[in-house]
């Protein structure tokens, strides 16, 4: 969002009293509640994306965006006119999709933004039609990109879109609409994306787009003001949805925090959790400032700021996000347990003084669990910030499966990570990876009992085109650079009894073939097969490939359960 300076200082005014300003009116001694044995959706990292995060040259470094494992970003449209508070155009979608897809992230295009300036200027619907016609054409013939998620075909129509020279939006959506569903009738449509969400704008819209066959597959808006707000639009919307009798669409809030708020991890902290809480496919960072820095979470191209180290406690979970609630207004976070490491990580703030966070259902930690507490403050986005302050680390006894543990001194704009796992017995790293916490694209996300964490990746069925091509990207994170065996657990039905096939290739490299022998039944698991890989010290990115540029596309069908490395 390049409007700053026309809207930033309304929200910095409703903000900075939160944030900034004297500590919340709720009284110290608040409690967030953690239940470890209610998962409620696979980890997916879903708030982890950011508007015009990536700039072209690979701008922030690679090295700050594989820890916090970016889900998805929107970035301009393929020729970007936009200059951002007064920037240079970047940010090209087609440009840094390379990095984008080195990373794992998908990204929306955003095509208003091949206008230069913000608010639109709007010129004529002939000048429109035709840059929807250069901009869809500029991204089929990018036979190499295969992930972008969607069109975003206007962005904050309810605050940029010039009625009296375009005529009425949800005419002008539907003309939209079908221009671009001539040219690619595969990649999804995003929408409306509005500035706030109102339900009367969202009836009308959904109204004028269902009577039409011009319903979004995406639908997008923003939160901007409080997070307080996020939890009755989203009730709200999926309400009006179903009395529309609309099919449920995914959730995109591709713009979410307010100037005054985007900065501070405490803040953000409750943003999160809100989303999570919410089920939301995927939310992004507003963008207030400097593109090309993940939205002020990197200074100096590869340097943390402090918000960033909350993104990293993010990106460090696994398994399950498990159920969170809060006795304040204020006080929230976001909580994870991977059992095949039997590691809680619990991130919260947003709140001062001396808070508690109660946990239950921690029975397979056992009775003796280590407890390490992190904080990481609110350092603007210029100040980088090395490493998080370690505020304890303690042993402690759990009883009936509850740990009580205080937490003293909290700043309101810091954010917090609590991580609690047995005292010994903990691997020395992450060495099995749940295809449901991977990055999926064109395939789907779906449980059964007999899965590693009970979920999986199915219907990777897609190859031969970059619009619709199905793959898994694992990132995952080793201690040595040496050849890991990767044993995949999997299923393969196929009706014929044929051995399936699907492309491997990790951090760019050339592809191999693995082999899937069948198994009894789809959704079953318990098989699995093994190969090698030869992986870096750190972060690798490891696809498991239906369809994949450079790749002739797989044989058969295969679900994917989980990848092990050892």
């Amino acid at each position: 969002m390049s409007r700053i300076r026309v809207l930033a200082l309304a929200l910095v005014t409703t903000a900075a009293t939160v944030v900034t300003g004297a500590p919340p009116a709720a009284a110290a001694g608040a409690t967030l509640t953690v239940n470890v044995a209610q998962p409620f959706r696979p980890v997916t990292h879903a708030a982890s994306g950011g508007l015009y995060g990536l700039a072209e040259n690979s701008r922030p470094a690679d090295s700050t965006l594989l820890p916090i494992k970016v889900n998805s970003l929107t970035q301009p449209a393929p020729g970007v006119g936009q200059r951002p508070n007064g920037q240079p155009p970047g940010g090209d979608s087609l440009l840094i999709a390379p990095q984008a897809d080195r990373v794992g992230a998908g990204q929306y295009i955003r095509m208003p933004d091949i206008y230069p300036n913000f608010p639109y200027r709007w010129v004529s619907w002939d000048d429109w039609l035709a840059k929807v016609d250069t901009m869809v054409r500029a991204r089929l013939a990018a036979t190499t990109v295969t992930n972008v998620l969607g069109w975003e075909l206007w962005n904050e129509p309810d605050y940029t879109w010039n009625t009296a020279a375009a005529g009425n939006f949800n005419d002008g959506w539907v003309r939209t609409h079908r221009a671009v569903r001539a040219l690619d009738p595969l990649t999804p449509i995003v929408g409306p994306s509005t500035a706030t969400y109102s339900r009367s704008w969202m009836q009308a819209f959904l109204t004028r787009a269902r009577d039409t066959g011009t319903l979004p597959d995406i639908i997008c808006w923003h939160e901007l003001s409080n997070p307080g707000r996020i939890a009755a639009d989203l009730a709200d919307y999926r309400n009006l949805e179903a009395s529309l009798g609309i099919s449920p669409r995914r959730i995109s809030i591709n713009e979410y925090a307010a100037p005054a708020e985007v900065d501070v991890p405490g803040r953000i902290a409750s943003y999160v959790a809100k989303l999570e809480r919410g089920g939301v496919e995927s939310a992004h960072r507003a963008f207030w400032y400097e593109y090309g820095t993940m939205n002020g979470l990197v200074v100096n191209n590869n340097q943390p700021t402090g918000t960033w180290w909350l993104y990293k406690w993010y990106g460090d979970m696994a398994g399950s996000m498990v159920t969170t609630t809060t006795s304040s207004t204020s006080l929230d976070g976001f909580a994870a347990y991977d059992p095949t490491r039997k590691i809680v990580n619990v991130v919260f703030g947003d709140e001062a003084g001396t808070n508690t966070v109660n946990l239950t259902g921690l029975g397979a930690l056992g009775s003796s669990v280590r407890v390490t507490l992190l904080s990481t403050p609110s350092s603007g986005r210029f100040t980088a910030v090395t490493a998080p302050t370690t505020v304890s680390t303690t042993t402690r006894t759990v009883s009936n499966g509850q740990l009580s543990v205080s937490v003293p001194n909290m700043v309101a704009t810091s954010a917090y990570q609590l991580v609690v796992e047995p005292a010994t017995g903990v691997p020395a790293y992450q060495q099995r990876y749940e295809a449901e916490n991977a990055s999926v694209f064109r395939a789907q996300r779906l449980t059964s009992s007999s899965a590693s964490g009970g979920g999986y990746v199915g219907r990777i069925d897609n190859s031969g085109t970059p619009r619709t091509d199905s793959y898994v990207d694992f990132v995952v994170n080793v201690p040595a650079a040496r050849a890991y065996t990767m044993t995949i657990g999997y299923a393969n039905a196929n009706a014929t009894g044929a051995t399936a096939t699907q492309g491997l290739a990790y951090n760019g490299g050339a592809w191999t073939t693995v082999s899937y022998p069948p198994t009894a039944a789809w959704g079953q698991f318990g098989a699995t097969v093994s190969t090698t890989v030869n992986l870096r010290a750190g972060y690798n990115v490891i696809r498991l490939a239906k369809g994949s540029p450079h790749f002739a596309g797989g044989t058969g069908y295969a679900e994917l359960d989980y990848i092990h490395l050892t």
